[in-house]
């Protein structure tokens, strides 16, 4: 009989790791509007969510090794489980990984193919100048 552990930690581990991932990325796209610059606006967007991702992982963690205490094996192996990979999505990938990533492709971790860059609504931080209106290229042959 299969375990259905693995399906189980997918499901969650997605819902809530994606909670933090559009907090941290959606602080780095602000930074980046206001300054234009791609590693400070990183740096800049894990300093202001760095302690916010810890405290939710840091809770969220204590709360799943609560479930070791439960006398039934299937919810002490999901206790575990869930706790060591909520610390390891919120250390290694979201506040490693994920903004080293960002860094190291600067200008190309906001490309966006033009006919959803068209199709996208456009939402700006408070303060910034919105992004520009992709403009089309001038027919060939005309001045």
């Amino acid at each position: 009989m299969a375990s259905p552990l693995p399906t189980i930690f997918f499901a969650v581990l997605f819902g809530l790791s994606m909670d933090y991932e559009v907090f941290l990325l959606s602080r780095i796209r602000e930074e980046h509007e206001i300054s234009g610059d791609d590693t400070e606006s990183v740096a800049r967007g894990i300093a202001a969510t760095g302690r916010v991702i810890t405290s939710a992982a840091l809770i969220m963690t204590v709360v799943f090794l609560s479930f070791v205490a439960n006398p039934s094996p299937l919810v002490k192996m999901m206790g575990l489980g869930l706790a060591t990979a909520i610390v390891l999505d919120a250390t290694v990938v979201r506040m490693v990984l994920v903004p080293a990533a960002m860094a190291l492709m600067g200008r190309a971790t906001w490309w966006l193919p033009r006919r959803l860059d068209r199709r996208l609504p456009r939402i700006g931080v408070e303060g910034a100048a919105p992004r520009p209106e992709p403009v089309a290229a001038p027919a060939p042959g005309s001045n």
